[in-house]
């Protein structure tokens, strides 16, 4: 980021380069669409560009990288005013695997629908949360830093997450 500051084009493709694709993901799943995402993930960089002399080394790059495309994402949620669901996990994983039974298989076909419902109807915080902490692995700090807002806060929202899902998916079979 310094050098990236200091006009370094290089560093900015290397910059780019390394994080395009797990922000992409992250805002696939909060924006429900790939092209909306792809158009974010461009905006974020453009915003990292722009902003990278103000950027202060004190903190993790990580949690301000994805509190800018955040911030992105839940401005596009207020414009579209519907939140839809994303994809929890890839195509792929909705493939039987071949060992598998036929009713086991659409058992988790049934329970990855459901969850994915369930995610889908959460309050755009907690999704976030949610999704910064299962998908992108961060800690409670590192979320705290990207949504800009307290540790114990950052746990109240995973805690009303989880039970919301809990209470939704308790009548779902596994």
């Amino acid at each position: 980021m310094e050098r990236t500051a200091g006009g370094d084009e290089e560093a900015f493709r290397l910059l780019v380069e390394r994080w395009e694709r797990p922000i992409f993901r992250f805002l696939d799943r909060m924006l429900s669409s790939p092209e909306e995402a792809e158009d974010a993930s461009q905006e974020t960089f453009l915003r990292v560009f722009e902003q990278a002399r103000r950027y202060r080394p004190e903190g993790q790059f990580r949690s301000w990288l994805f509190r800018i495309a955040g911030n992105l994402a839940r401005s596009r949620l207020r414009r579209r005013k519907v939140l839809q669901w994303v994809r929890l996990e890839p195509v792929l994983h909705d493939r039987p695997d071949p060992g598998e039974r036929a009713d086991g298989a659409i058992e988790k076909r049934e329970l990855r629908r459901a969850v994915r419902e369930a995610v889908r109807a959460l309050p755009e915080r907690q999704k976030q949360a949610v999704l910064l902490r299962r998908y992108e692995e961060m800690s409670y700090a590192e979320i705290a830093t990207a949504m800009g807002v307290t540790v114990p806060a950052v746990e109240s929202l995973l805690q009303r997450a989880t039970a919301a899902l809990r209470s939704a998916l308790a009548g779902t079979v596994v």
